[in-house]
């Protein structure tokens, strides 16, 4: 939380956004007709294309050069209870491990061409103060049997993630990665899905980070409790976070929310993440516009946020690490889109004919 911030209210109230240009999108599709190549002959990466033109209201598209990813780290009460196959602990080393540039995110920025910055929203335990400026609280409540966050709290997490994403578009992000990490935030992330989209538990659950049956089933029990506590505020997203979010997850919604006001794309990651942008879309309409989903991931839950957003993901490869780890597998799709639609000849300009000639 900043020094100056009040926490007993947003900022600013999360607002209807603002679409990507449609001028640009018909540009850029107009302009996919006349390249070099048999019209739709490059699938989605021409539909991408026109995606990114619309967001950056220019056609063709300018290149990234400055993709950035932000880990929003947090622990859950819940996962004292037996939801997850590792210990809570595990959040905390992995944030130093982010630090120390060990992780798998790391790794994958690198390939993709973005950098990484992490955050410490709700760790139970001491990080490295250069992380922590933001920290909501130790962990989130319990949210089978308490609430997540008190409602100081979680108005301060959502304008830490607001924050967050201004501080990286002000800094030249032009496009931004959401990434998670708390070990059992699926429990929450799945039961935000599941509200929100009147969905049976036993029809939600995955397996998270790899739980046994008796795991499974101590999930499937935590998550139908705490969709029973969040009944009576569902159709309230910042009420619905304090019930059965978390701080993290209430950080990620601000982001995502805010970089579609700021008019920046967004690659959105697995089940967590995505929990986050369900929970936004319902306090900020039209702010998926400005989203695409880098993957759909094995957890249950992912499809059905996913399908709910009306979001037909770049990738299917089964992956379910988080950490913005499935969104930055598919950012050399966007920088393919941009460089497909800003620098391949057209028809004319390479001299290639159109049109089949008709036998004399």
């Amino acid at each position: 939380m900043t020094a100056n911030s009040d926490p007993t209210e947003l900022s600013t109230p999360l607002r209807p956004v603002s679409p990507p240009s449609a001028d640009a999108r018909k540009a850029a599709s107009e302009r996919q007709r006349i390249l070099t190549k048999p019209a739709g002959s490059l699938g989605r990466i021409e539909e991408i294309g026109e995606w990114i033109a619309a967001c950056q209201d220019a056609c063709p598209p300018q290149p990234l050069t400055r993709p950035r990813v932000v880990v929003f780290a947090g622990d859950h009460g819940v996962t004292a209870h037996g939801v997850s196959a590792y210990p809570a602990e595990v959040t905390g080393q992995m944030v130093a491990n982010f630090l120390a540039g060990g992780a798998a995110v790391n790794a994958l920025a690198a390939t993709a061409g973005a950098t990484v910055r992490v955050v410490d929203i709700s760790v139970d335990s001491d990080t490295d103060p250069s992380v922590s400026n933001y920290k909501v609280r130790r962990s989130s409540g319990s949210i089978d049997r308490e609430d997540a966050l008190t409602e100081e709290e979680v108005r301060a997490a959502i304008d830490a993630g607001r924050a967050i994403a201004d501080e990286e578009v002000d800094s030249g992000a032009d496009l931004l990665v959401a990434g998670d990490m708390g070990i059992g935030n699926t429990t929450p992330a799945t039961a935000l899905i599941a509200a929100l989209t009147d969905t049976e538990p036993v029809a939600a659950v995955g397996r998270g980070t790899g739980v046994d049956d008796a795991g499974w089933m101590r999930k499937t029990a935590a998550i139908r409790d705490a969709m029973r506590r969040a009944r009576p505020v569902v159709k309230d997203p910042v009420a619905l976070l304090r019930v059965a979010g978390g701080a993290d997850i209430a950080a990620m919604a601000g982001f995502v929310a805010q970089a579609a006001h700021r008019r920046t794309p967004v690659i959105l990651d697995g089940v967590v993440v995505t929990a986050a942008a369900l929970v936004a879309e319902e306090a900020a309409r039209g702010a998926r516009e400005w989203w695409v989903a880098g993957h759909r991931s094995t957890e249950p839950a992912h499809s059905i946020a996913l399908r709910h957003l009306r979001i037909e993901p770049l990738l299917e490869l089964d992956m379910r690490l988080g950490e913005g780890s499935g969104a930055l597998v598919a950012l050399p799709l966007i920088h393919a889109a941009i460089a497909t639609l800003s620098q391949m000849s057209t028809f004319a300009d390479a001299g290639v004919s159109t049109e089949a000639t008709p036998d004399r």
